[in-house]
């Protein structure tokens, strides 16, 4: 066992605050990792006050982490002491599925979160990327290309992967249309890896306020939905629709933008229940899908066309000590895109 610093929400809905707690002994097939950055996902902050129910506290949040390499088990031969890596949404799954060899572990029973989550024992909880360093089985570690600054690259491992997998799955890419709907921490990721791909990009947001952004993030067209004008002129427009918004909005109008053929995927969730009228669905044989996350395999897939094209996370860095008036900037979208702690700064928490 190893003794970790970071910090917890303690209880629903109270603040952050410096937690010390265990990590396990690393087994042969584990990593340790110095944790140099974690993200803030509006996940954590949903966890961290119970808001979508079955919280297990303490918690240590976080779920974008990179840091180094500095320990390692008997049996790893992916890493080495000193490799630039990475962890994401999970740290366990099944691996004794009929389907295992799909590559979709997100998706099956036996999934283990990296917090808030229960190990395989189903006893300990996990605990999270707000801390100094953790220990993570080698399967489910990811490299980090050595041309993104580390930072950066913290939120790929959330916000960057929810975007690429429903666009790589719908496959978005030259001649096809694309609209993001919401340019927070995952559409400003949509509008960079759906650009790269070669998509034709369209945000759809409240307003223009973000209009400049959207257009030097990669985005082809910028409109705003509260204008009504909007729905009218942009109908039967888009080959995919990747909606990144956690809020009650009228599916069936967004539906109504798609071609014949074309499919909304959800990569937000609303708190409460969304009406659909299932003309919306059948009168252009549209369709209404979700995705989550993505698996290990095409988290890699991910960071690897990244680096490919230079694309990490518009960030806006702060000191642990700033976590819970971030998690309020947060809920009231007042970042651009994506905050990064930098967990050197625990040191003096």
């Amino acid at each position: 066992m190893s003794k970790a610093k970071g910090y917890a929400a303690l209880a629903a809905k109270a603040p952050l605050t410096p937690y010390y707690f265990e990590r396990r002994a690393p087994n042969k097939d584990d990593v340790v990792i110095k944790i140099a950055y974690c993200g803030i996902c509006h996940s954590d902050i949903h966890q961290a006050r119970d808001e979508w129910g079955g919280a297990i506290f303490p918690m240590v949040p976080g779920h974008e982490i990179v840091g180094e390499v500095v320990a390692k088990g008997d049996t790893v031969t992916k890493f080495n002491i000193g490799d630039r890596v990475g962890v994401g949404c999970f740290v366990d799954s099944c691996t004794h599925s009929a389907e295992r060899d799909v590559d979709l572990e997100q998706y099956r029973e036996g999934l283990v979160l990296t917090y808030n989550s229960l190990e395989r024992d189903g006893k300990t909880p996990t605990m999270g990327g707000y801390s100094d360093h953790i220990v993570v089985k080698e399967g489910y570690v990811l490299s980090i290309p050595d041309n993104l600054p580390l930072d950066a690259a913290a939120p790929l491992l959330c916000a960057g992967i929810t975007l690429y997998s429903p666009l790589r799955h719908w496959q978005a890419g030259p001649g096809k249309k694309v609209a993001i709907v919401g340019l927070g921490g995952l559409g400003h990721m949509g509008v960079k890896i759906g650009h790269a791909m070669g998509a034709e990009i369209t945000v759809l947001s409240q307003s223009l306020s973000k209009k400049e952004d959207g257009l030097r993030l990669g985005a082809d067209h910028y409109y705003a939905t509260q204008d009504p004008a909007t729905f009218e002129k942009l109908k039967n427009t888009f080959d995919l629709i990747v909606c990144t918004v956690a809020a009650e909005i009228d599916w069936g109008a967004y539906l109504s933008l798609l071609k014949i053929d074309g499919s909304m995927v959800l990569v937000g969730i609303p708190e409460n229940k969304v009406p659909l009228a299932a003309g919306a669905l059948i009168h252009g044989r549209r369709s209404l899908a979700g995705s989550g996350i993505g698996s290990i395999k095409e988290t890699q897939e991910m960071l690897d066309f990244c680096g490919e094209h230079d694309i990490v996370s518009d960030i806006e860095m702060i000191g642990v000590q700033q976590i819970n008036h971030a998690y309020e900037r947060v809920v009231k979208s007042d970042v651009r895109y994506r905050f990064v702690i930098d967990m050197a700064s625990l040191e003096n928490a």
